[in-house]
């Protein structure tokens, strides 16, 4: 079978009438972003703000088009608002201005990311169980997965559904085991890659903080996605973050990677809850005994040597892994457990530092 082109694909999406503008959606200009890559096709749609998601339907039609073109494998269409041109700042505005200072999630009284210099070190499992041990604190809690291109959350927490809207521009988060959740996963098929841009990204993750019904919170816990890149510094500077949670395993070569997040937000005046070891010990599930697999206590000597709080230590063990791929995380799975102690140490501790006054977000002003 040939592979699909971007003109097979851009003809295919002709066919789409936008009932708004009666032109096609191609001619409208409402096809942004759509990128092609083995197969998986990706792009977004991008409507007024006041048609928001009840343009939702337009953006399925547009899907199954693009899906009956020969050689797709797979299609990611993605509804956004954009303002008009008119409603955007001018090009001409003094580039020394400083400009306006976000004011947060209303409603939510503290924003707090979980995030890690490399992947693989299982931060959103931490995360995950980090939110799930600040509800378990009382806390009305929130957890948005803000990693695009690897959404873990669904899995996670076993969600296979779609947020809804009840008003047709602000999407409901999904709640389950105590919290309001939010994932790109929500709205694609698992198995279907996210092709996306930088700008598409940080458009992405915009909505999901803004659009989205989180209030009432005391905390919304963001899932970071790895490293220190757009989608990092666009969350950094859309709310006033409380501060950052660093996961790290015990070795060396995750250590640097982490010393290099904990500098990005250093460098973006987000505050440093601390540092979380996570797989710091493996314990035999039949002789219980201890083995430090990876090393051990390299995160704590690297929170000492950087000056911020180590926050505890996660044992590696079946049950975290097998309740995660469950979707019943160990915090529910187990309440008793020691691992389920030892994340709602970590919480514990994350709930006392954020009961400090917030602090306001970062402003980059041009000189």
């Amino acid at each position: 079978m040939p592979a699909a082109t971007r003109e097979d694909v851009l003809s295919a999406l002709s066919r789409i009438v936008d009932p708004a503008t009666g032109k096609n959606i191609v001619e409208a200009g409402i096809v942004q972003g759509l990128a092609i890559r083995e197969g998986h096709v990706g792009f977004v749609l991008e409507v007024p703000p006041e048609r928001g998601v009840g343009a939702e339907p337009l953006r399925k039609e547009a899907e199954d088009a693009a899906s009956t073109v020969p050689g797709v494998l797979s299609v990611s269409a993605v509804l956004t608002a954009h303002q008009d041109a008119g409603q955007r700042k001018h090009p001409a505005a003094p580039a020394h201005a400083a400009r306006p200072r976000p004011q947060g999630i209303p409603g939510v009284a503290a924003v707090i990311a979980v995030a890690s210099g490399k992947g693989g070190v299982g931060k959103s499992t931490v995360a995950v169980n980090l939110a799930l041990g600040l509800a378990r604190l009382g806390l009305k809690t929130g957890l948005l997965d803000a990693d695009i291109y690897g959404p873990s959350v669904p899995r996670l927490l076993g969600i296979a559904h779609k947020p809804r809207s009840r008003d047709g521009k602000i999407l409901e988060p999904i709640e389950k085991f105590g919290l309001k959740t939010m994932s790109i996963g929500f709205l694609i098929k698992e198995d279907e890659p996210m092709i996306w841009r930088g700008p598409m990204v940080m458009s992405a993750l915009t909505q999901m903080l803004g659009d989205v019904a989180w209030a009432p919170l005391d905390v919304l816990v963001v899932d970071m996605p790895p490293g220190t890149g757009d989608a990092q510094l666009t969350i950094a500077q859309r709310v006033p973050l409380r501060g950052a949670v660093i996961v790290s395993t015990p070795q060396d070569l995750a250590l640097i990677d982490a010393r290099k997040g904990l500098a990005m937000f250093r460098k973006t005046q987000v505050p440093i809850l601390g540092i979380v070891e996570n797989m710091s010990f493996f314990v035999c599930p039949h002789c219980g005994k201890e083995s430090n697999i990876f090393g051990r206590g390299g995160a704590r000597e690297t929170a000492s040597a950087l000056e911020v709080p180590f926050l505890g230590e996660i044992p590696l063990v079946p049950a975290i892994r097998e309740t995660s791929d469950a979707g019943t995380p160990i915090v529910i799975q187990s309440p008793d457990s020691p691992e389920t102690h030892a994340f709602l140490g970590v919480a514990a501790a994350v709930a006392e530092k954020i009961k400090a006054p917030a602090r306001p977000a970062p402003r980059i002003i041009m000189e």
